[in-house]
C-alpha cells in the first residue's frame, strides 16, 4: 500500500477507535452545499462526517477490531462522534427527510452492527439527557408520594383542630 493510503487508513483507524459509534451513509446525489450544511448540523451535535474510500475504510475497520464490513459500494461517508449515537442519527434523519438524501446504510455501536432501520429507531429516541431526567423522575416519584402520605394525617389533624376552633369561636 502506498504511503498516502497508509496515512489515510491510519486516520480512519484513529477516528474509529476514538468514537463509540459510527454510521455509514450513502451521500450519492448530494451537492457540495447540502453536504456542508449536514456537516455543520452534525458538528453542532458533537459529530463529524468524513467521505471515505471504500476499500481503505474496510481495511481500517478490520484493523480497528470492528470486523468485516462486507462489500462496500457507492459514495460513502462515515459519521463519528463523542456523544450518543441517537443525537447524530437524529440529525441525519432530519436532514434526509428534508432532502431525501443521504441514506443510512448501517452503523456500529461499541462493535455491534446496526442496520439502517435500527439507526432510525435510535434517532427516534430522546437524547441521553432527557432519558436521565425521566429516570430521575421515576426514581424520585415514590419518595415524593411517601412524603405526601406521611404528611397527610398531620395535615388533616391540623384542619380538624382549626375547624373545631373556628366552630368554638363563632357562638361566643
Amino acid at each position: 500500500m502506498r504511503i498516502e493510503k497508509q496515512y489515510i487508513s491510519r486516520d480512519y483507524v484513529s477516528r474509529l477507535n476514538a468514537s463509540p459509534f459510527f454510521i455509514v451513509i450513502d451521500y450519492r446525489g448530494l451537492k457540495v452545499g447540502p453536504i456542508t450544511e449536514l456537516r455543520k448540523r452534525l458538528s453542532k451535535a458533537g459529530a463529524e462526517m468524513r467521505v471515505v474510500k471504500n476499500s481503505l475504510f474496510r481495511l481500517a475497520a478490520k484493523e480497528a477490531g470492528v470486523g468485516d464490513l462486507g462489500a462496500l459500494g457507492g459514495q460513502l461517508a462515515v459519521v463519528t462522534g463523542q456523544r450518543d449515537i441517537s443525537t447524530a442519527a437524529k440529525v441525519i434523519k432530519t436532514f434526509s427527510l428534508e432532502s431525501e438524501k443521504p441514506k443510512m446504510r448501517f452503523g456500529y455501536l461499541k462493535n455491534q452492527r446496526l442496520e439502517g432501520a435500527d439507526i432510525m429507531t435510535l434517532a427516534d429516541l430522546p437524547s441521553i439527557e432527557v432519558l436521565r431526567a425521566r429516570l430521575l423522575g421515576v426514581i424520585m416519584a415514590p419518595a415524593t408520594k411517601l412524603a405526601t402520605v406521611i404528611n397527610t394525617p398531620a395535615t388533616q389533624l391540623v384542619r380538624v383542630v382549626k375547624a373545631r376552633m373556628e366552630g368554638m369561636e363563632k357562638p361566643a
